[in-house]
């Protein structure tokens, strides 16, 4: 069964959103709306570090991983952008040299948006349990460096911090995985930027579509949302998560909102962030089942059901 072995992060220092009015080019308006509504009051940022620097900070975290690299046959990266560092540069390739991977082979994954996070970890065990050696690990990367305007902010929606995470993926009995879905409720020419259509849709749609894609991973581990000790969800705004919670009869309270006003929308590392963080807080004990959840652009849809 996939387990997660092991869940580090790096979160670079926190930014003041009112410090992003000029370069964003935010109204007054939008910034009250951030910090106000949304309770986006900071943002991770590490303008002198690169994508690669990123993620070999929350890699060298994994404590478990010294002496273990011969066991990674995966290195896999989960990508939340399409392309995340200019040609030729290869993030995933420097990171697998300098963690001295040499049995690892290195792949991608994305157009999930930012719930490609999630599908990383089910790409990983999927790979894991045909390779047949139950000692073999995946290490799954996720989080990107938002080095274009473009990856900046999601107009209106949320705006993007550069905390990343690295996840070692077994099939052993730590934080075991019970159940997943995804669901991508696509459009025909496969656009998924914002326009003004769109973003209309996607506000449509969302309730439902992240009520559908719970109740289906939820279905899958035999479990209800009565059952849940915790929701660890994507940190994109506080007001959407409230909706949620209210629409899914899930207590406000367990859904773990605390990161969303110092980390801002960190792509595909959001729930593993959020994870990190209620360890730490002592709020998951051996037993616990969780949800993990996250939505992306182009109407990408995951859910993810596990077990403490």
């Amino acid at each position: 069964m996939t387990s997660l072995e092991a869940v580090s992060t790096y979160l670079p220092p926190t930014v003041p959103v009112t410090d992003l009015r000029e370069s964003l080019g935010l109204s007054d308006q939008q910034v009250r709306r951030f910090t106000r509504l949304y309770g986006l009051n900071g943002i991770c940022q590490a303008p002198g570090e690169s994508e690669t620097d990123l993620l070999l900070a929350a890699a060298g975290k994994l404590a478990i991983l010294a002496g273990q690299e011969h066991r990674v046959r995966y290195l896999i990266r989960a990508k939340g952008l399409r392309t995340t560092a200019p040609y030729p540069v290869s993030p995933l390739l420097q990171v697998r040299e300098k963690l001295g991977l040499r049995h690892a082979q290195p792949l991608a994954v994305a157009d999930h948006g930012c719930a490609t996070g999630l599908l990383a970890i089910d790409v990983a065990g999927t790979l894991l349990a045909a390779d047949g050696d139950p000692e073999a690990l995946a290490l799954v990367v996720a989080g990107d460096k938002t080095f274009t305007r473009f990856s900046q902010w999601v107009e209106d929606v949320s705006i993007m911090g550069e905390g990343v995470v690295a996840v070692l993926v077994g099939s052993g009995a730590r934080d075991r995985v019970l159940g997943y879905e995804a669901l991508i409720i696509g459009r025909e020419d496969g656009v998924i930027d914002l326009d003004a259509d769109g973003a209309r849709e996607a506000k449509r749609i969302y309730q439902d579509a992240i009520a559908e894609v719970i109740a289906k991973a939820l279905d899958a581990a035999g479990t209800t949302v009565d059952g849940l000790r915790l929701v660890l969800p994507h940190n994109v705004n506080r007001v959407s998560w409230t909706v949620a919670a209210k629409n899914l009869g899930i207590p406000r309270e367990r859904v773990f909102l605390d990161n969303i006003e110092r980390t801002g929308h960190c792509f595909c590392a959001d729930p593993f962030i959020n994870y990190r963080s209620a360890c730490d807080l002592g709020l998951l004990k051996p037993g616990d089942r969780y949800l993990m959840t996250s939505a992306g652009l182009g109407q990408s849809f995951a859910a993810m059901v596990l077990e403490h």
